[in-house]
């Protein structure tokens, strides 16, 4: 090999590293989501990491063996899924950028209201069948049965008062805090001092198969999980994206100074 086709082969070889963090950063939302009942642009991401590593580990081979034309058809495929990379985070932080959560006083937990996250979002969890089995998952899951195992350790009202709670823990386990329910477990509660005050007040039921999994709060409960997931995510896929990029600019020049390697050494032999 060449020299540049040397460089382009370490810059490929990185790119292939740096399709690393995409594939597990979709395979770790992937199961997340699937634990937390969603089904929100599950798989996209572990699909788009999964051809970004085929498409580099196809450059490294091309530039490994000199194969000009798969380097090339590389460095098409390349750019298009880096575009649809950027695209996908671009959509990420647009429909991430509000939040519903607010804080509660007197309470280290938060609770969430569907207006403050994006109409996008809000759509996903409006449509009536797709919550239905949303809501059926979450009844069938552990979210609140272990908050209900662990009233052991709750000795006073206070103690679960000052508790953390997970977004869905806080929407779809307990009644609004503005209802003024009485606490007797993490998910048992009676006699509200304001029944009207929240439209979700009259939607709570102290049944394990009910409890507010048909409230608003537990939608947007729901809403904050998916949310901090996509937040998370979006970290790894930034420094894989900036990476690649830069990855990919150096190596669209070392591939044009491979091809005028080879061309100036097939001249060279043509006039021996």
């Amino acid at each position: 090999m060449g020299v540049s086709n040397n460089i382009t082969a370490c810059l490929n070889f990185t790119a292939l590293l740096c399709t690393v963090p995409v594939v597990a950063t979709g395979l770790w939302f992937a199961s997340k989501q699937g634990a937390e009942c969603a089904r929100l642009v599950r798989w996209p991401v572990a699909i788009l990491g999964g051809l970004l590593l085929l498409v580099a580990l196809a450059g490294f081979v091309g530039a490994y063996w000199n194969r000009q034309g798969l380097l090339a058809a590389y460095l098409f495929a390349m750019a298009a899924l880096i575009t649809l990379l950027l695209a996908l985070l671009v959509f990420a932080f647009a429909v991430t950028h509000g939040s519903g959560a607010y804080p509660v006083p007197g309470r280290a937990y938060r609770e969430y209201r569907l207006e403050g996250f994006s109409a996008w979002l809000r759509g996903y969890v409006a449509d009536p069948r797709r919550w239905e089995g949303i809501r059926a998952c979450l009844a069938a899951s552990d979210t609140c049965r272990k908050l209900g195992v662990e009233s052991a350790f709750f000795i006073s009202p206070e103690q679960f008062y000052q508790s953390e709670l997970s977004p869905l823990q806080s929407g779809c386990c307990k009644p609004p805090t503005a209802c003024g329910y009485a606490y007797v477990s993490p998910t048992v509660w009676t006699n509200p001092a304001n029944p009207f005050a929240d439209g979700d007040c009259g939607a709570w039921s102290n049944d394990p198969r009910q409890l507010c999994y048909g409230c608003s709060s537990c939608k947007a409960g729901m809403l904050g999980t998916l949310r901090d997931q996509w937040r998370r995510a979006n970290v790894a896929l930034v420094a894989a994206t900036v990476a690649l990029v830069v990855v990919y600019i150096i190596g669209c020049s070392a591939f044009k100074n491979a091809q005028t390697e080879d061309l100036f050494r097939r001249y060279k032999w043509s006039n021996t």
